[in-house]
């Protein structure tokens, strides 16, 4: 599927991804997440059941499988 940004002429391709998102003051990485990546812009798409797989684990409160370092850039 062809790029939705504006002038990219990139091309979507299925990958895995790392994704984060925060929830209730806590950044939560998701490892091999499938998405859809441009291949010029890396502009990234979420299917509706991945999102929604996304969301179950968010309130399924399981714990993480690894714990990660985070570091305050300012």
């Amino acid at each position: 599927m062809k790029c939705s940004i504006q002038g990219c002429p990139g091309r979507y391709e299925q990958k895995e991804i790392i994704h984060t998102v925060r929830q209730a003051g806590q950044i939560l990485v998701l490892e091999h997440v499938p998405a859809e990546v441009c291949s010029i812009c890396g502009d990234t798409i979420l299917s509706p059941r991945t999102v929604r797989h996304i969301e179950a684990l968010l309130k399924s409160k399981k714990q993480p499988q690894k714990l990660v370092p985070l570091y305050d850039y300012a």
